[in-house]
C-alpha cells in the first residue's frame, strides 16, 4: 500500500494519453458539469479526454452548500417543471449514493416578517413533497412550542410558527463528489489531467485541434477531438467568443459566501435550519459534522472571481445572532473558514448588457446548446442537484453531432453494488475494524472508509492488517487516517497539497488555519503524497495561505 512514489505518476500517465491524442471528445472543465459530462460520455463507449486548468472542483463546484435538494423556494415562482426536474435527480440521486447522499430534514422558522405565513408555507411544503414523487419523509406544520422543544438553539420569541419538510445533503465535500465523476469516467476508459489549460483551439477538417499547456510544469502539447464540450461554469462564454461560437444563452453571476462555525445546533440529530434574512432572503444553517455552515447571500457581481468582504461577514453574524438563542453572540472570531463563489446564472443572449438582468429571478437551471457546424456543446449554468440530467443531455447532444455511443446502462454513475458492500462490512466487522477508533463524536471508521472509497476500501482494510499504524489519524483533529493517505497519493492525482486539504477531503474547512499549520502531522501528509517533492509542496502550499 505504501507508495515508492508520489501521485503525480498518475497525472503524467493521462497527460502521455492526451498529448497528441485523437479523441471523439474533448471535455473543458472539471467541475460538475465537465466530470459528470465525461463519465457520461466514457461509460457509453466514447473516447473522452476531460483537461482542468485549476483542479478538478476546484473554483464554483467547490462552494457549494452541499445540498441536494429540489428546489422548494422556485416553487414561489411558480418554475413547477424545473422544481420537479430537480425532485427527480436528487430522488436519483439518493437512490444512487445511499452512503453518501442522506435525506435531511428541514427546519424553517417563520416570524411576523416573513412573506408566508406558516400554514400557508405548510402546503408550499406539501405541493413540493407531490412534485418530489413523495420521494422523502412527510412535511410537518410546527407551532412555536414544538420548534423551541425540537430546537432550542432557535429563538422562537418572535417565531409564529415554522414548517419542516426534507431534501437531501451530500455527507462529504462538494469537491470530492465531483472527483467521484471523474474517477468514474477514467475507469470507463477517458484520459483525464487537472491543471491542464486550454490555450486555444481551431477547427481542422472535421476536427478540432487543441493547444493545451500543463500549468505545472509548463510543458505545452496538443491533442484532438472530433467534438468540444464547453463545460466551463462561469467562464463558458470566454471560451465561446474565443472559438467564434455563438449562443442563444449566456451566463450572469451570483455570489454566495457560507462561513463555517463551531456547531450550532443542540441535538444529536442532522437538521438544517432555514432562516428569512432582513431582506426576506432565505439562508441556512447547515451541518457539517462537529461544524455548522451559514449562509448563503446572494449578491450580484460582474465577473466569476469574488471573496468574502467584511460586510458579508458582518451581514450573516448579524442575522444569525438575531435568530439563535446563543449564550454568546457568533464574532470573527468565530469562524473557522469561509467559502465564496458565483453561480453561473443562465440568461438569454439578447445582446442587452448584463446590469439589464434582473438576476434575483433568476433560478439554477441549466441549458444546453449545440452548434452543429463546428460541433461544439455548451453547457449552460446549473448545479449539483441536476449534474444526472446534465450528463445525459450531453451525452445525447455529442450522439447527435455524429459521434456512435453505445447504449446508456446507467453505470457510469453510483455506489458499487449492496453484495459488494456487504462483504466489505463483513471483513471490517471480522477484524475489528470500528474498535480502532478512540475518537469520541465520530462516525465509525467502516461507514466513512466505505462511503469515500467504495470498493477501493478492501485495499485500505489489506493494508491496516499488515500495518496497524495505517489506522491511525495523522494530523491531530482532521480525522483522516494515514492509510486515506497512501491511497489518496496512489489514486486521486493531486498536484498540489491544496488538492487533498481542500477538495479530495474537506480538512481546510473544519480545521482552523494555525491548527493546520501547527499540525505535527502536515509534513508527513506531504511526504506521502508528494515524496522528493513534498518540502517544496509544502511551502507552495503555506506560502500560498
Amino acid at each position: 500500500m505504501r507508495c515508492q512514489t508520489h501521485g503525480m505518476a498518475v497525472r503524467e500517465s493521462h497527460i502521455d494519453r492526451i498529448r497528441d491524442g485523437l479523441f471523439d471528445v474533448l471535455v473543458v472543465g472539471g467541475g460538475i458539469n465537465g466530470a459528470v459530462a465525461s463519465a457520461a460520455l466514457a461509460g457509453r463507449g466514447a473516447s473522452v479526454a476531460l483537461v482542468e486548468r485549476g483542479d478538478f472542483g476546484g473554483f464554483t463546484s467547490q462552494e457549494s452548500s452541499n445540498l441536494v435538494w429540489g428546489g422548494f423556494k422556485y416553487l414561489e415562482r411558480y418554475e413547477l417543471l424545473l422544481v420537479w426536474k430537480l425532485c427527480r435527480s436528487r430522488n436519483r440521486l439518493m437512490k444512487a449514493y445511499p452512503d453518501n447522499i442522506k435525506e435531511i430534514s428541514f427546519l424553517a422558522s417563520l416570524d411576523a416578517t416573513s412573506p408566508y405565513a406558516p400554514w400557508f408555507s405548510a402546503l408550499g411544503a406539501v405541493g413540493y413533497w407531490g412534485i418530489g414523487q413523495f420521494g422523502t419523509r412527510h412535511p410537518r406544520l410546527l407551532s412555536t412550542e414544538k420548534i423551541k422543544a425540537e430546537e432550542p438553539a432557535i429563538d422562537t420569541a418572535t417565531i409564529r410558527g415554522g414548517i419542516e419538510y426534507r431534501d437531501a445533503y451530500l455527507i462529504d465535500n462538494d469537491a470530492r463528489f465531483v472527483f467521484s465523476f471523474v474517477r468514474s469516467a477514467i475507469e470507463a476508459g477517458a484520459s483525464a489531467a487537472n491543471y491542464v489549460e486550454l490555450i486555444s483551439a481551431t477547427r481542422e477538417g472535421n476536427r478540432w485541434r487543441a493547444q493545451l499547456r500543463d500549468a505545472d510544469t509548463g510543458e505545452e502539447f496538443s491533442t484532438s477531438a472530433k467534438v468540444i464540450v464547453n463545460a466551463a461554469g462561469p467562464f463558458v462564454d470566454g471560451l465561446n467568443t474565443q472559438w467564434g461560437t455563438h449562443t442563444d444563452h449566456r451566463i450572469v453571476y451570483s455570489k454566495g459566501i457560507h462561513l463555517v462555525v463551531p456547531r450550532l445546533t443542540t441535538h444529536d440529530h442532522q437538521r438544517v435550519l432555514a432562516f428569512f434574512d432582513d431582506t426576506q432572503r432565505l439562508f441556512y444553517v447547515i451541518p457539517m459534522g462537529r461544524r455548522s455552515v451559514i449562509g448563503t447571500t446572494d449578491t450580484r457581481v460582474d465577473e466569476p472571481f469574488s471573496q468574502v468582504t467584511d460586510d458579508d461577514r458582518t451581514f450573516l453574524l448579524e442575522q444569525i445572532n438575531h435568530r439563535l438563542d446563543l449564550a454568546t453572540p457568533l464574532t470573527t472570531a468565530d469562524i473557522i473558514a469561509e467559502r465564496c463563489g458565483v453561480r453561473p446564472l443562465v440568461v438569454n443572449s439578447n445582446g442587452g448588457d448584463q446590469r439589464d438582468v434582473d438576476w434575483t429571478s433568476l433560478s439554477r437551471k441549466h441549458a444546453i446548446e449545440l452548434d452543429k457546424k463546428d460541433r461544439v456543446v455548451t453547457i449552460f449554468g446549473g448545479k449539483l442537484t441536476d449534474c444526472l440530467n446534465v450528463g445525459e443531455e450531453v451525452a445525447e447532444a455529442v450522439q447527435s453531432l455524429g459521434v456512435p455511443l453505445e447504449k446508456d446502462l446507467h453505470n457510469w454513475y453510483g455506489e458499487p453494488a449492496t453484495a459488494t458492500r456487504d462483504e466489505f462490512y463483513r471483513q471490517a466487522k471480522l477484524m475489528k475494524l470500528d474498535a480502532l477508533r478512540t475518537k469520541s463524536d465520530t462516525e465509525p471508521l467502516t461507514d466513512r472508509l466505505w462511503r469515500r472509497y467504495g470498493r477501493r476500501a478492501f485495499t485500505m482494510l489489506e493494508a491496516i492488517r499488515d500495518d496497524p499504524r495505517m489506522s491511525e489519524d495523522i494530523m491531530d483533529s482532521a480525522d483522516y487516517l494515514r492509510v486515506e493517505l497512501h491511497l489518496a497519493a496512489t489514486t486521486e492525482m493531486i498536484t498540489k497539497l491544496e488538492d487533498f486539504m481542500r477538495r479530495r477531503s474537506k480538512i481546510e474547512q473544519v480545521v482552523r488555519d494555525e491548527d493546520i499549520r501547527a499540525s505535527s502531522g502536515l509534513h508527513e501528509v506531504a511526504q506521502i503524497l508528494f515524496g522528493a517533492d513534498a518540502e517544496h509542496r509544502l511551502a507552495e502550499y503555506l506560502d500560498a495561505r
